[in-house]
């Protein structure tokens, strides 16, 4: 019998442990994808500490997968082995529910999360839904865009339906992991892209990354700066702390959005703000595998770069405290080989 490694999760609250397992068969309606990278993503914090509702264990984590299919489960049309694809949060979607027969499939009432609701790509192999699989673009490196699989497609999707046009004031709210792609997504789309982060030494890589005006949240206030420029059409906010969230509130233009991206403790806000300008707050998912393949394909074709840290497979639990740390510039992938 083949065998692969997965690095697993044994039960809440416990170390990553390498261990050998079969490789997986997959599936009516499913296919197995030789994983080459995973990103190591804070959202896989929710199955290392147990938040998750009805988990089970051990588990294997990770939504941001970068591989080739390898086998088709019976029935699977459409795929082939050899194509390169991803995998991101999205576990897939049944099609036959009330969000999926609306168009709604993100809120799908299987609610399948990849590496919480079924084994993730912190293996060799991974066993995938049809429905999750995003095609890879031939021009985008595996390893390097697999962060794209998440971080990518939460800040391109909810950038292109901000109701921002090309020319508006657009704000991206922190400059880490998300952050450090949004600013790239909203220059590429033609925004005028205001960065908002913590302190001036990140000025330099803001503008490197395309922002026309970086605000240093420590020592400006970030609503009243984006007021003077008119408001801002959109802020999508990536950081995890309500506090600066509700600070840019009051720097929304008429009729703009703050996207919440990050979850993040409470909010603050005046009523009267967004009555007097009929602003809004929403909330963003990332998306399905056809917004992923829409991001694979614009990152592409626009030049946008996740910056990565690389750790090999066999230094997991480095790589999940690196992580953990706040100091990864910015993002943290696992590689295969």
């Amino acid at each position: 019998m083949k065998t692969m490694r997965v690095a697993q999760i044994p039960a809440a609250k416990q170390a990553f442990e390498i261990v050998e397992r079969p490789i997986p068969e997959p599936a009516p309606g499913t296919v197995r994808i030789k994983v080459e990278a995973c990103g190591v993503c804070h959202s896989d914090s929710v199955v290392k500490e147990g938040h998750w509702p009805g988990l089970q264990y051990p588990r294997v984590p990770g939504h941001e997968v970068a591989g080739t299919i390898d086998a088709l489960g019976e029935g699977v049309l459409g795929w082939k082995p050899g194509q390169r694809v991803g995998v991101g949060w999205n576990g897939g979607y049944c099609g036959r529910c009330d969000p999926c027969r609306s168009g709604n499939m993100f809120a799908c009432v299987t609610q399948q999360v990849t590496g919480v609701s079924f084994d993730g790509g912190y293996a060799e192999y991974m066993i995938a839904p049809a429905s999750a699989v995003a095609r890879f673009p031939d021009d985008l490196s595996l390893t390097e865009a697999s962060p794209l699989m998440c971080a990518g497609i939460t800040t391109f999707n909810a950038l292109r339906h901000s109701g921002a046009r090309p020319g508006d004031v657009v704000a991206v709210l922190g400059l880490g992991g998300l952050g450090h792609l949004g600013v790239q997504f909203a220059a590429k789309m033609g925004f005028t892209v205001v960065a908002i982060a913590r302190g001036k030494d990140k000025e330099p890589l803001a503008r490197e990354l395309g922002a026309a005006i970086y605000l240093d949240s420590q020592s400006q206030d970030p609503g009243a700066e984006l007021l003077a420029l008119g408001g801002a059409s959109a802020v999508i906010a990536t950081v995890t702390t309500g506090a600066a969230m509700s600070a840019v509130l009051p720097g929304l233009a008429v009729n703009g959005t703050l996207l919440v991206l990050g979850a993040a403790d409470s909010l603050q806000l005046a009523p009267w703000i967004l009555i007097s300008g009929r602003r809004s707050v929403r909330g963003w998912y990332s998306g399905t595998s056809i917004d992923s393949e829409d991001t694979l394909r614009f990152s592409a074709r626009t030049g946008v770069h996740s910056m990565n840290e690389m750790f090999p497979f066999e230094r997991v639990n480095e790589a999940f405290d690196r992580m953990t740390s706040g100091k990864a510039r910015f993002r943290v992938v696992l590689t295969m080989k």
